[in-house]
């Protein structure tokens, strides 16, 4: 099969071009117009294919419920935004709920599904901080261990690739440096750790930070802390949402232009309540939340804090490029090959190159998905 559009992403800019897709896989990019094409998408946007590497849910579906269909559908109707991978996320729970809840993305990974690709698990909790804990139950929050964690990554069968913790509350880094050591991502998030304290625990594996601003110190200009780090380690990829909601405008062009265009990772941290409308309520994590106007999650007691977002990733696209005024290159980098990258799957992955996956998006002006092609078969 031949597509072909007079802007398709390729070298960090836009080209006229046509891609041939055999086998799951890009064979050959030809100039526009060189062979007979099957679609023909004009001036449509063609793009590599969007990854979210921390999203908990989707229409009623969370990680934590453990169920084959319900991550099934969800992998299936992602693609209407144009996600042709992603890693279910967890939240801290009972040992028992977090062992089934990987166990059953084992199981869905092992016997099949459509869609977007699982990636791996993102692991958020119970390792965390009870200052910063954000909507994660504080009951079941514990201190990690890399026995207790060998555990979860056995019941996962291996496909726990990140994990959020509270580095300070790692002793002498003991499953920071485990996890580094064997493939899982450190992630520094839900942590009242210090700028000095963050640095050591890059020294000693961690390499991103979970959901910039939210859930971590704050920057001030005599005590940096985890903001602080994560605009200071350039070489150090960093998680955001970019929902308009848990950060400004302004705050997401800030730390986009502090991090560059390589190291920053668009996220949703999508609840089971996206796609619901405004005034659902449901459980996440034991809690109570409801939908607001503006597509957050907030608990329904206490401070009423996010809880979390209903993004979508294509809006998450048009909001950094026209709203926060980010740069296409960057922007475009922050949902495709950043979290390949971060994941050690960019050899195959987040390029529109022959030899890659065929994971493309095909994007209207408006930034609404055209068509999605996971491993070169049509989605939608």
């Amino acid at each position: 099969m031949i597509i072909q559009s007079k802007r398709v992403w390729i070298a960090s800019q836009f080209i006229s071009a046509q891609i041939e897709i055999q086998a799951g896989k890009i064979t050959n990019v030809f100039a526009y117009d060189q062979n007979k094409c099957d679609v023909d998408y004009g001036n449509k946007r063609i793009t590599p294919g969007f990854y979210d590497v921390h999203t908990h849910g989707y229409d009623g579906y969370d990680t934590n419920d453990a169920t084959e269909d319900g991550l099934r559908n969800w992998l299936k109707e992602i693609t209407k935004e144009g996600v042709c991978g992603l890693c279910p996320t967890t939240i801290t729970q009972s040992t028992k709920v977090l062992t089934d809840a990987v166990a059953n993305v084992a199981t869905v990974h092992e016997y099949g599904y459509e869609g977007a690709e699982i990636l791996g698990i993102h692991f958020e909790g119970p390792y965390l901080d009870m200052v910063y804990k954000g909507a994660q139950p504080e009951q079941f929050i514990v201190k990690g261990t890399v026995e207790d964690f060998k555990q979860f990554q056995n019941a996962a069968n291996g496909l726990i690739k990140i994990i959020t913790m509270a580095p300070e509350h790692d002793e002498n880094f003991a499953l920071t440096k485990y996890c580094a050591q064997n493939n899982v991502v450190v992630s520094m998030g839900h942590s009242s750790a210090t700028f000095a304290q963050a640095q050591l625990a890059v020294a000693n594996g961690a390499n991103s930070f979970t959901h910039i601003y939210n859930g971590m110190t704050p920057y001030n200009h005599r005590d940096n802390g985890l903001v602080g780090a994560a605009m200071s380690f350039k070489n150090v990829f960093g998680e955001i949402i970019c929902d308009g909601n848990h950060s400004t405008y302004a705050a997401l062009k800030v730390m986009f232009d502090a991090k560059g265009r390589d190291y920053t990772i668009m996220i949703t941290d999508s609840l089971m309540c996206k796609c619901k409308p405004v005034g659902s309520q449901f459980k996440f994590g034991g809690n109570d939340i409801e939908i607001y106007p503006d597509g957050s999650a907030h608990l329904m007691s206490g401070k009423k804090s996010l809880a979390g977002s209903t993004l979508k990733v294509n809006e998450g696209l048009e909001i950094l490029v026209e709203k926060a005024k980010v740069p296409f290159d960057a922007a475009i980098n922050s949902c495709t090959i950043n979290p390949c990258r971060l994941l050690n799957i960019d050899d195959h992955k987040g390029y529109i190159k022959s030899g890659y996956d065929a994971d493309i998006v095909v994007l209207n002006d408006d930034y609404s998905v055209e068509q999605t092609y996971c491993k070169g078969k049509k989605m939608l």
